[in-house]
């Protein structure tokens, strides 16, 4: 029954937890029996069972419970099966939106050689438009886990069509991540190339596109702000953040309520 399936889903993650504080006890159990079991689901034929694994996989990624061979052995081969061109509609949808979920919990290493090939592949995806749409809209976060050279190599090129898409969504979830995409590639590529490719969004045909992209102004413009001086950060957590001045710090007058702090593409996406 699927509703049995789900239920033992939902169960994984506590096991999975008490397991690792009683590892001595259960030294394998995990990796043998519960882990084979999350990866099978995750092509399951009933909708919510793969839901609820794809829940479980994220919450043991999360909890750091995955070991990195499994990581590359078992959980990324199935991804990109999934997500791969002659795959049904339904699991390349899901494959696409756990591969961007993922990618901050993974090692730069592992993303960038395993996982960033296939989601440059999906971003030019012809076919479904719904695949085009996660990745512009988690494009951000894709940059800042693979670095500013896969970012300026491999990404930006990706970037600039979205931003050209013919489906104005799109080009409103590429607005709306500007921000996270400039903070991970050089001044030289901001002045130069990213720029340019703004004026476009907020000169956009479409209102919601110009609007999403008079909301991303702001923090993009920050992103030429020098840190060592204007004191601008991104959190792990990608909102935009002011660091005290030492003065302020001195002197105990910095108070929460003076930190100003801007949502993010991956916030407003949501």
């Amino acid at each position: 029954e699927p509703t049995v399936r789900t239920e033992l889903m939902e169960q994984i993650p506590p096991i999975a937890i008490f397991l690792q504080e009683s590892r001595p006890k259960f030294p394998a159990a995990f990796f043998e029996y519960l882990m084979p079991i999350v990866v099978r689901y995750l092509t399951d034929v009933n909708n919510q069972v793969r839901k609820a694994g794809q829940e479980a996989l994220l919450i043991l990624l999360e909890q750091d419970l995955v070991a990195q061979s499994d990581i590359e052995n078992k959980v990324c081969p199935i991804l990109l099966d999934l997500s791969a061109p002659d795959s049904d509609d339904d699991y390349k949808v899901e494959a696409v939106n756990i591969i961007c979920k993922m990618a901050s919990m993974l090692s730069r290493t592992t993303v960038e050689h395993m996982l960033l090939p296939r989601f440059c592949e999906l971003c030019s995806d012809g076919k479904l438009f719904q695949v085009r749409k996660i990745c512009a809209a988690n494009f951000g976060d894709i940059c800042n886990a693979v670095g500013q050279e896969a970012t300026e190599r491999l990404l930006i090129p990706k970037f600039f069509e979205l931003c050209s898409d013919s489906v104005w969504g799109m080009r409103k979830a590429c607005a709306e991540c500007f921000m996270a995409v400039s903070y991970t590639t050089s001044p030289e590529v901001r002045r130069s190339k990213l720029s340019p490719l703004f004026i476009n969004l907020i000169s956009d045909t479409c209102r919601w596109v110009r609007q999403a992209a008079f909301q991303s102004l702001g923090p993009f413009i920050s992103t030429f702000a020098n840190p060592s001086s204007a004191g601008l950060y991104i959190r792990e957590d990608g909102t935009l953040s002011i660091r005290p001045s030492a003065q302020d710090v001195n002197s105990n007058s910095f108070q929460p309520s003076n930190n100003i702090t801007v949502m993010s593409s991956s916030d407003n996406a949501a």
